[in-house]
């Protein structure tokens, strides 16, 4: 039988969700295929949204119009805001999520989305004529054609499982993998490679001696995920679970080490490179060999269940010895487990391969989004999964943003440093973003990212006029905020009692507010009391509204930093200058014996469109840039 639709989405993960919704609510014709509807957008790994970095994507996922930030509110157990002692360009929302009415809550969204179909079934191959992709095949024998195909299979291409010297075929636990599908896309001239990630040991909370682990409580405020105000009763009630967190120790680690000449990691059984950054707890053992403990954080997988996550403690060791290891540390001395840690390796596609909207350079058509480009993380994929749903939207309706592209460029989003960073420098283990791989992390932050993208999106057709609305009534009253602080001036006999009660200097001279508040003892929370003006300004812009505290919140930011601010926002217009020259088709790379061997080299495999994506890919050195642009002007 065939179907035909504008735009297939493969996989129903965190990518796959927000591609299809992105694509059906552009108006285009979408269906969204999943071996498993019970299990849509599950969290394979921890039940967990944000992170260091990670959290902004998702607020920048929000402000497109995305779902996965109304989710994570909607599902929280515990929310908690990083790094709120350093500065706010590394403040990242996290939240610990109930695992199975995040997925209950994802599919509720997906089944009430216009223009959007779900088929349960697993795709087998593509149909790819003349290079340009024409639907996909599945094992019930379906057809699907459509305009575009968006491929988003995590971790189940070829998947394979491994506990000790234990092999299973499988996406995840207790699911299959997908076969046949990678080899209908290599041979394509598509690109494949191995990657290797792992997931810890499930316990039962009910083994486990909570007087012997330190516990960790979330945040009692207003922050959120989603920026939408009637989020904020969901946030109200969500139950803040705590977390805890032990350690292991050395007899932990004696017991470990008696099972490496068994560890898939070890004895070559696993050949493909892991993430760098969430090692398993053997990869910990050998690197830091002089630590006689690593920290372990035990967090709640959902509000009625037992089932609880040992973050810290990925491992693809024999179950035996993970158990009795586990069984060394104090709290865990009776443990319980639901099932053992494991690795899994899977394929994925070179994302140099990909433009920035990440359709295939090599195939029409064919988009790209999730773990099949070598990132890690729900929260890459989601992002992801929005850019590529947006842009297959486009290329199947033209009238969509008058069939320009939708790209985001590295001075505007996370999402848009990320995707630069996946097709100009490709990936050599899985990709986990930071706030240190951004250059412009003071214009990237969590507070602002409704500023920086829901006007582009709403003129997309994307994020809704209210969602605008919203948008354009907070920035209103943010920018009030502002002008009175700049223009409000203080005097030193009024004011000083108050600034010696709060810890800081007296004036001398008088000056305007907005001075004041630069001092690091001094918010509009704790001077306002001390300022009757000020008072009245607050209460005439913000009287009424829900989102009070985080407009403050935003306003304070601009006014503290705006210094710093300022200077980033040069350093990116002069960025954007090199992205406006274009290059691509004007150079016969391979003969340009101006440049070194290893730049042509990587210039012609990549084929950067412009000078600025150029100069970022690894190998092409500053002379290199500054020749090709001699040979510009010529």
């Amino acid at each position: 039988m065939i179907f035909n639709y504008d735009v297939v989405v493969v996989g129903a993960g965190h990518a796959g969700c927000e591609a299809a919704a992105a694509a059906a609510n552009l108006g285009v014709k979408t269906c969204l295929i999943t071996m498993d509807m019970n299990k849509i957008a599950q969290m394979s790994c921890n039940p967990a949204i944000g992170g260091i970095a990670k959290g902004q994507i998702v607020r920048e996922v929000d402000a497109l119009g995305g779902y996965t930030g109304i989710v994570t509110d909607r599902c929280s157990l515990q929310f908690r805001m990083l790094n709120l002692s350093k500065g706010p360009a590394v403040w990242s929302p996290r939240a610990q999520c109930d695992r199975a009415k995040f997925i209950q809550t994802w599919r509720e969204i997906l089944e009430n989305t216009p223009n959007l179909n779900i088929w349960q079934d697993q795709v087998k191959s593509l149909i790819v004529e003349n290079q340009t992709v024409k639907g996909v095949q599945t094992y019930y024998g379906a057809e699907f054609r459509a305009k575009c195909v968006i491929i988003t299979a995590g971790t189940f291409l070829n998947g394979l499982m491994h506990i000790g010297k234990v092999q299973i075929p499988g996406g995840r636990c207790a699911e299959s993998a997908a076969l046949e599908l990678t080899e209908s896309i290599t041979r394509h001239g598509i690109r494949a490679g191995r990657m290797k990630t792992g997931t810890p040991v499930r316990i039962d909370k009910r083994s486990v001696d909570f007087s012997m682990m330190e516990k960790q409580d979330g945040d009692h405020d207003f922050h959120q995920f989603s920026y939408l105000p009637t989020e904020h009763s969901a946030v109200s009630k969500r139950n803040e679970l705590p977390c805890w967190i032990c350690y292991t120790n050395a007899a932990v680690h004696d017991t470990l080490r008696t099972g490496f000449a068994d560890s898939p990691l070890y004895n070559g059984q696993i050949q493909s490179i892991g993430p760098r950054y969430c090692p398993s707890i053997e990869t910990k053992l050998h690197t830091f060999p002089e630590k006689d403990e690593h920290m372990l954080f035990l967090e709640p997988e959902g509000e009625t269940t037992n089932e609880m996550y040992l973050n810290g403690f990925s491992s693809s060791l024999p179950l035996d010895v993970q158990l009795a290891a586990l069984r060394q540390i104090p709290a865990f001395r009776n443990l319980d487990v639901y099932r053992p840690g494991y690795a899994i390796e899977y394929d994925f596609f070179d994302p140099t391969q990909l433009m920035h909207t990440l359709e295939s350079k090599v195939v029409k058509n064919l988009f790209f989004a999730g773990q099949v480009n070598g990132t890690t993380g729900y929260e890459e994929a989601a992002g992801q999964g929005m850019i590529a749903g947006i842009n297959a939207a486009i290329n199947s309706n033209p009238s969509i943003n008058q069939g320009e592209p939708f790209t985001l460029g590295r001075n505007e989003a996370y999402i848009g440093v990320l995707i630069d960073d996946l097709v100009t420098k490709g990936v050599d283990e899985p990709y986990r973003m930071f706030t240190s791989r951004a250059e412009y992390r003071i214009l990237l932050r969590q507070d602002d990212a409704d500023r920086r993208l829901t006007e582009r999106s709403h003129r997309i057709g994307l994020a809704s006029k209210e969602r605008y609305q919203l948008m354009v009534s907070k920035k209103e009253k943010i920018d009030s905020i502002i002008h009175f602080a700049a223009n409000f001036s203080l005097k030193p006999t009024l004011i000083n009692a108050a600034l010696e009660e709060l810890g800081t200097t007296p004036l001398r001279h008088g000056c305007k507010l907005e001075e004041l508040l630069g001092r690091p003892q001094i918010n509009l929370d704790n001077i306002t009391p001390h300022i009757v003006p000020l008072q009245k300004e607050l209460e005439r812009v913000i009287a009424n509204d829900p989102r009070r505290k985080e407009i403050i919140e935003a306003a304070e930011i601009l006014i503290k930093y705006q210094g710093y601010i300022l200077r980033e926002q040069q350093m990116a217009e002069k960025m954007v200058r090199l992205e406006s020259i274009k290059i691509e088709g004007k150079f016969d790379y391979p003969n340009m014996t101006q440049i070194s061997i290893e730049a042509r080299q990587k210039l012609q495999a990549i084929q950067p469109k412009t000078l600025a994506q150029a100069s970022r890919i690894p190998g092409v050195s500053p002379s290199d840039i500054n020749i090709m642009l001699v040979l510009m002007g010529r």
